[in-house]
């Protein structure tokens, strides 16, 4: 095997963010485009004494360019010297899924090829990640030095070699690279067999439990297919969107009321299983319907924590939860109760690394649908589901009953988040700087009755090492304790997205019945209008609310 040393230039725009380096995938078709960036990771990250010996775990959600990307990897990984490669057949790894394995193997660390909830297709998104060898997103010294080895990059190593089988499992040699392709379930289906009672479950579905999981023609069919139906004994029938494709069939990948909207009316219907849920492109998020009820994901995350116990693996207690800053408060309230530790981190999963490494927390989870804990260093789609099932088998009620008595006990946080997608880059920015310049001079001013008591830039001091992450968000506190949170999206690949999200507690159970758009529809107005979205972005409504 001769090693090729391809001489480059850097390529413009290559920062990762939230979770990696997204872009179309007609960027990442460019020539020298996946080496550059890859080459890169594989320099910022290198040992002292080399890749001699180590593993690397490379697997992808099946999109468009996932195979084409992953031989590039695998050339690339022979010729930076690396002992072996796991591949999941077919080019197949959910993201939770490639963090366990990085985590059972023991290995250096992983390529997670995937834009997780962005579309796919030959005029979709594709994305690259590095995992370290904690199964968890790189943090952001790491992503730093990578952008940095981006701007400087002069060549990259590779070998002359045929396109080898992904699809068939077992072991073959590139040089003295062991290319081993691995059945992508089989440790994540250990994993979640060692967490929770497979028997319990079982005996839910044998009772007639109704489940309804969309997979929405990505990375967790598989994984459904192998869990709910032939191990729990769910019907056939119960995955929907089971096969991944390339172009997730046409379909945005984003388990939200908006993109899952049929699974959200069967719910709605006269004949509803008894719990539905969706999960995205790459299997971290998730989305979870009762009969008749949508579970916000912040509420998840509180009632998942409340009811932790219920799941042989938690029924010790938790250590502690952790939320990104603008996910609501419903979980503190929690925490406060069980007299444990809250953390809020910046948004992005890679800031709850080093609080699961340091145990200080258990459980985890952002608005944006991810929730997880200290099993892997991913939030998990299918995991959520099967403690959202763990919970329903153990106290016997349905979703309803079990959202109803927790706002019961806890009060209700009203939330919502509307999102004004594709804005042109240059008026979301203008449009926060504008805000930004304003946030000093805020408090201790009303408006529409309301009394400012925070207004700033969210910034965070890791407990753990120390780092500091600043620029996190922009945040205005009330005085009944609502609030309103402005970020842009680092996860979007053309234009910018602008989120907002707004939030209001309700102690008073007589009021926790209330659609929350109504509830929180003068906020929203003050949202709008504190930050004169119309005016800047010419749009009068969000693209998505959730």
């Amino acid at each position: 095997m001769i090693v090729t040393r391809v001489t480059t230039t850097p390529i413009a725009g290559m920062k990762p963010g939230t979770s990696g380096l997204r872009k179309k995938v007609a960027e990442f078709s460019r020539p020298h485009y996946v080496e550059n960036f890859v080459q890169s990771v594989f320099d910022a990250v290198r040992p002292e004494a080399g890749f001699g010996g180590l593993t690397l775990v490379v697997g992808g959600d099946g999109r468009f360019h996932n195979r084409e990307a992953i031989q590039t990897v695998i050339r690339m990984a022979a010729a930076n010297g690396f002992a072996r490669v796991l591949v999941g057949a077919g080019g197949i790894l959910s993201t939770p899924a490639a963090s366990c394995v990085i985590r059972a193997h023991q290995a250096f660390g992983g390529l997670i090829l995937s834009a997780s909830h962005n579309p796919g297709g030959p005029d979709g998104d594709f994305g690259i990640k590095f995992n370290a060898a904690n199964g968890g997103p790189a943090p952001e010294r790491v992503t730093d030095a990578i952008h940095a080895r981006t701007l400087a990059i002069t060549e990259y190593l590779t070998v002359d070699t045929p396109d080898l089988d992904l699809d068939t499992p077992g072991t073959r040699a590139l040089g003295s690279l062991a290319v081993e392709v691995v059945d992508p379930v089989a440790d994540y289906l250990a994993l979640m067999q060692r967490l929770f009672d497979f028997d319990a479950l079982r005996a839910l579905f044998a009772r007639g439990f109704r489940l309804r999981f969309d997979a929405m023609h990505a990375v967790t069919g598989p994984y459904a297919h192998a869990i709910f139906e032939r191990e729990l004994g769910a019907p056939a029938g119960t995955v929907l969107n089971g096969t991944p494709l390339p172009d997730f069939g046409g379909h945005h990948p984003d388990p939200n009321l908006v993109h899952a909207r049929a699974l959200y009316d069967e719910m709605m219907g006269p004949d509803a299983p008894d719990l539905g849920a969706a999960s995205d492109g790459d299997g971290d998020r998730n989305l979870i319907i009762g009969r008749g009820i949508f579970v916000s994901p912040s509420d998840s995350l509180a009632m998942l924590a409340a009811n932790a116990r219920c799941a042989p693996a938690y029924a010790q207690g938790l250590a502690g939860v952790a939320r990104s800053m603008p996910t609501s408060a419903a979980v503190d309230r929690v925490a406060q109760a069980l007299g444990i530790p809250c953390y809020e981190t910046p948004t992005g999963w890679k800031f709850f690394g080093n609080l699961l490494d340091a145990g200080r927390i258990t459980l985890c989870g952002e608005e944006s649908a991810g929730t997880g804990s200290d099993h892997v260093r991913e939030k998990d789609g299918v995991w959520a589901v099967l403690l959202w099932l763990s919970i329903l088998a153990t106290r016997g009620q349905s979703v309803r009953e079990i959202a109803e008595s927790h706002w019961a006990t806890y009060g209700r946080h009203y939330y919502t988040r509307h999102d004004y997608e594709d804005v042109e880059t240059e008026a979301a920015q203008g449009l926060m700087e504008h805000l930004l310049s304003r946030l000093p001079h805020m408090p201790g001013e009303s408006i529409a009755g309301r009394r400012i008591v925070l207004a700033d830039d969210f910034a965070y001091t890791d407990p753990v090492d120390g780092s500091v992450s600043k620029h996190q968000g922009l945040r205005i506190g009330f005085h009944d304790g609502s609030r309103i949170v402005y970020r842009l999206s680092g996860t979007g690949t053309s234009g910018a997205t602008l989120r907002v999200y707004i939030e209001r507690f309700e102690p008073d159970p007589a009021r926790h019945g209330l659609d929350p758009q109504t509830a929180l529809a003068p906020l929203i107005t003050l949202a709008r209008d504190i930050a004169g979205i119309p005016a800047w972005t010419g749009r009068e409504a969000p693209d998505v609310i959730t």
